[in-house]
C-alpha cells in the first residue's frame, strides 16, 4: 500500500500519535513538538547534507539525539578510495543546543566546539553550508574547510511519517530533497576541491522522530544526471511500520516516480556475514527498478559501549540499470554515483 497524503494537517494528534501516516510530495505534516509523548532523551532531530562529484564527495551532519549531540563530517575519496570521518560529541543538547528547525523549509541549525564551527543556513536562493574543522585528521593534522551555496531544483521530494506498532507514539517523520546542486569550495589539507553547479549533486536527510531502542535501517541515495536531466533517487527500509507508504521513490524530469518494497541483495560470505565490498543487487518488488550496484569503499563504524551500539556500513559506489517511470517509459542509467548504507543503532 502507498497512501499519498496530500492535506495539510499536524504531523501528531493531542495523544501523540501521527494523524495520518503515509508519504507525501510536499510538507504537508507540521511538526509540532509540543504533542510529543516521550522523555527528551528519547527525542531525535538532524540534519544531515551529503554532496558528490565524479571524484569526492563530502557530507555534513548536525543532529541532536537528546541526551547525547553528534557533529560529524566525512570527505570520501572516490578515486583513491579512502575516507575520512571525525565527530564531535555535545553532551545533553535535550533539543535546544543547535538551533535544528521545525520545518525543513527553515534550513538553520549551528554549532561549535573546540575543533568544529559548523553552520547550515537559509539563503534569498537557497542554502549555505560553511565548515570550519580544526585537526580534522589529528595523524597528519589538515583541517578540512568548507563553504557550500546550495541550490533547490523545483522538484518533488519524498516526505513519510510512519509509527511503530509496538509504539504507536514512536515515530519517524523525514523529509529525503535529492537533486541539489551546490558551488564553492571544500578544502582539505593541501587538498583544494572547486564545487560547481554543473560538476555536484547532493541530498538533505532532514529527519525528526522518536525511535524505538533498537532498529536496522537500509538506506539508499543518489542525485546526479542522466544526460542533461536531473535523476536521484531515495530508498529504504526496515524500520517503524511501513504499511501504509514506503520512502522509496525515484526523482526524474521534476517528478517523484514511487516505488514500493525494494531489496538491497548483498553478498555473504560461507559463515553469513555481508561481503559490502562484493557486486550488489537493488530490485524493487514489481520490477521498475532492476540494478547491479558496484562498490568503491566502506564508509565503516563501530562504537559498542553494550546499552548504546551504532554500527555503519555506507558503502559507496556505482549503480547501473534501468527504471520505468509512472508514465511506462524505461530510463538506463550507468555508473551513477551514490551510497548504500546498513547501520544498526542501538540507543
Amino acid at each position: 500500500m502507498e497512501h499519498e497524503v496530500t492535506a495539510k494537517q499536524q504531523l501528531l494528534d493531542k495523544r501523540g500519535i501521527i494523524t495520518e501516516p503515509g508519504w507525501a510530495r510536499t510538507p504537508v505534516w507540521a511538526y509540532n513538538r509540543e504533542n510529543i509523548k516521550a522523555p527528551w532523551f528519547r527525542k531525535k532531530e538532524w540534519d544531515y547534507y551529503l554532496f558528490n562529484t565524479n571524484t569526492f564527495a563530502v557530507a555534513f551532519t548536525i543532529s541532536d539525539l537528546g541526551y547525547i549531540g553528534l557533529l560529524s563530517v566525512s570527505y570520501i575519496d572516490l578515486v583513491n578510495a579512502v575516507e575520512h570521518t571525525e565527530s564531535e560529541l555535545v553532551v545533553f543538547p535535550r533539543g535546544k543546543k543547535f538551533g535544528l528547525g521545525a520545518g525543513v523549509e527553515q534550513a538553520g541549525a549551528s554549532c561549535s566546539t573546540k575543533r568544529l564551527n559548523m553552520t547550515f543556513e537559509k539563503t534569498a536562493d537557497g542554502r549555505r553550508i560553511k565548515c570550519d574543522f580544526r585537526n580534522f585528521n589529528p595523524e597528519t593534522g589538515a583541517g578540512l574547510k568548507a563553504e557550500l551555496n546550495i541550490k533547490e531544483p523545483d522538484m518533488e521530494a519524498v516526505y513519510i511519517a510512519t509509527p511503530w506498532k509496538e509504539k504507536p507514539t514512536a515515530f519517524y517523520y523525514n523529509c529525503k530533497m535529492n537533486c541539489l546542486t551546490a558551488e564553492g569550495t571544500v578544502e582539505y589539507g593541501e587538498i583544494k576541491q572547486t564545487v560547481t553547479h554543473e560538476n555536484s549533486a547532493g541530498v538533505l536527510d532532514w529527519g525528526r522522530g522518536v525511535w524505538t531502542y533498537d532498529n536496522t535501517w537500509f538506506w539508499g541515495t543518489g542525485s546526479g544526471r542522466i544526460g542533461k536531466e536531473l535523476f536521484g533517487f531515495n530508498l529504504g527500509y526496515g524500520f517503524s511500520d511501513r504499511s501504509s507508504a514506503s520512502e522509496n521513490g525515484i526523482y526524474y524530469k521534476g517528478r517523484i516516480h514511487k516505488l514500493e518494497d525494494v531489496s538491497f541483495d548483498i553478498p555473504t560470505d560461507a559463515s553469513g556475514k555481508r561481503e559490502f565490498l562484493k557486486e550488489w543487487k537493488v530490485n524493487s518488488a514489481n520490477g521498475r527498478l532492476q540494478s547491479v550496484f558496484r562498490p568503491i569503499l566502506d564508509r565503516s563504524a563501530c562504537m559498542d559501549f553494550k546499552l548504546i551500539l551504532s554500527d555503519q556500513h555506507q558503502v559507496f559506489g556505482r549503480l547501473s540499470g534501468c527504471f520505468t517511470t509512472d508514465d511506462g517509459e524505461q530510463v538506463e542509467f550507468r555508473d551513477f554515483i551514490c551510497a548504500l548504507e546498513v547501520v544498526r543503532n542501538k540507543y
